[in-house]
């Protein structure tokens, strides 16, 4: 068993809003959001002020302990202000990727039972045909304006008492993102007060914050990442978020220059911008200190090259995953020198590992062996959403997490992760379940069989690629045809983006689809 340098850290026993801004009111006129685009600023005492008053309009619309509320937006300055709202008036937040087809967001409408929708006017169309379709929505607001919705700006003028609602931090759900776990179709992962916020305290000795620090926030709130590393952990220690709505690589330099960004949290795909792309040049952006890429695998040389173009120390890793809150392991901002290529980073506070044995046995495997990695800890999910037997399946009987990750520790105590179990396809750091793919596949009139893996392309991204077995009558589909098909009925980040004809699907004899040997054939 592999245990963390770090002192442990106590549970924080203390609703996600109070571990996050329970210091606000403190940090006064210190800028906490900043619109990266307008700049457009929220002070710590409007952070504090704006989400009371919300949390207090939300509870006199009828927003009660229990409730699930869906927060559809890309990133916004008032998606913080949404989120903890949200959580300060009892309901569990459940975060929707803004691509998300009319179907997909329906989908999570039903399993998670939402019944209050938080979007922005772009949305707007997909955000109504979704709860159309899902039933039981009772109500859609706006961050910004859009006829016919109630805005978050006039929520804020409600005269109502802020809710008190007794909540249980050890047992009650603040977050409810979805993940497909190792497996399987995304199901929702039920992360309570006291996980989240006892994983922001465990992340803190290896990664600090303070007011002096400036964070861009480019990658998604939605994401667990993003929710965590760039909303709040920053704000739970008075540094300034300057935020994004999505990468543009001119808007991203601009306001690393603009805003003398501090630390960069980033995927694999903005390593590799930083590191190749002309346009990089122009830009000053001497006031950076670190950067950490987490999400998707890092490729060691890429790293270097990214560092050495910024003149920074090593470009730093961090591992964990949806199901986790989400960290378990990160490189030290303070060892960024010293950690070795490629590794993921070292225990975080307060948590265990074990890595082992791939077979039936799962025996306990030493320094410098790989095996599958298991983590147990503060920041383990309480379970799968009305999911027991994926639950117990996924968490043993002891607490340990199965990750579906194949790795080592070296002598040093670096984990190294080096291949997978589970056959989710990681496209840019979003999680594509090959399980769904499959089954959109099976309902094309032409498809009698089909088959999803993860893939590489030239840019070292990790993509869909889908083997189909055309029906015995059809004379298709075609490659574009089964493009084309499955990019109507997905979000943008979930289309397969290769093709390949075969014979026959390889399955085990329990049916299980045997990808191994697919992969071999690309």
């Amino acid at each position: 068993m592999f245990r963390s340098e770090y002192a442990d850290v106590p549970p924080v026993a203390l609703p996600i809003h109070e571990a996050v801004l329970g210091r606000a009111a403190a940090f006064g006129d210190r800028p906490a959001l900043i619109d990266g685009t307008d700049g457009t600023t929220l002070t710590y005492e409007q952070v504090d002020r704006f989400h009371r008053r919300l949390a207090a309009a939300l509870a006199e619309t009828g927003v009660r302990k229990g409730d699930v509320l869906a927060l559809h937006s890309p990133n916004t300055i008032a998606f913080p202000v949404a989120f903890h709202a949200a959580t300060r008036a009892g309901a569990a937040v459940t975060t929707v990727h803004p691509l998300a087809t009319a179907e997909e967001f329906a989908g999570q409408l039903r399993d998670s039972a939402a019944r209050w929708i938080v979007t922005v006017s772009p949305l707007l169309e997909t955000a109504r045909r979704a709860a159309e379709l899902a039933g039981g929505v009772r109500e859609i607001l706006v961050c910004d304006s859009a006829p016919g919705h109630r805005s978050l700006t006039d929520l804020l003028a409600t005269n109502a008492p802020e809710p008190e609602t007794g909540i249980d931090p050890a047992e009650d759900v603040a977050a409810l993102p979805y993940s497909s776990g190792t497996t399987g179709t995304p199901k929702g992962v039920m992360l309570t007060h006291r996980q989240i916020a006892t994983n922001l305290a465990q992340l803190e000795p290896a990664v600090p914050a303070g007011p002096g620090d400036r964070i861009l926030a480019v990658l998604p709130f939605f994401h667990i990442y993003g929710l965590t590393a760039l909303m709040n952990a920053p704000l739970r220690k008075g540094a300034t978020v300057v935020v994004l709505p999505r990468f543009e690589l001119e808007t991203f330099l601009a306001a690393i220059e603009k805003h003398r960004i501090t630390g960069l949290y980033v995927a694999p795909p903005i390593v590799l911008a930083l590191a190749k792309h002309p346009a990089v040049s122009r830009y000053d952006l001497s006031s950076l200190e670190y950067v950490i890429s987490a999400a998707a695998p890092l490729d060691a040389r890429l790293a270097v090259a990214c560092a050495e173009r910024l003149g920074l120390p090593p470009i730093g890793q961090a591992y964990g995953m949806t199901e986790l809150s989400p960290g378990t392991h990160v490189v030290p901002l303070d060892r960024l020198r010293e950690a070795p290529a490629g590794t993921v980073g070292r225990l975080i506070a307060g948590t265990e590992m074990r890595i082992v044995s791939l077979d039936d046995a799962g025996e306990d495997l030493r320094t410098g062996e790989s095996g599958e990695i298991l983590i147990r800890g503060p920041q383990v999910m309480k379970g799968y959403l009305a999911r027991p037997d994926a639950t117990a399946a996924m968490i043993d009987a002891d607490g340990w997490l199965r990750t579906g990750d194949i790795g080592y520790v070296d002598a040093g105590g670096w984990l190294f992760v080096v291949d997978r179990v589970k056959e989710l396809i990681k496209y840019k750091g979003f999680q594509v379940a090959p399980a769904e793919l499959e089954a959109l596949l099976l309902t094309h009139p032409d498809v009698a069989d089909a088959a999803v893996i993860g893939a590489y392309d030239e840019d070292g991204n990790e993509v869909p690629h889908a083997f189909v077995v055309r029906a015995p009558t059809a004379d298709g589909p075609t490659e574009n045809d089964v493009l084309r098909y499955v990019a109507e009925r997905v979000a943008p980040y979930k289309r397969v983006r290769r093709v390949t004809f075969i014979d026959t699907v390889p399955r085990a004899t329990s049916g299980k689809i045997l990808r191994r040997q697919l992969r071999e054939h690309t």
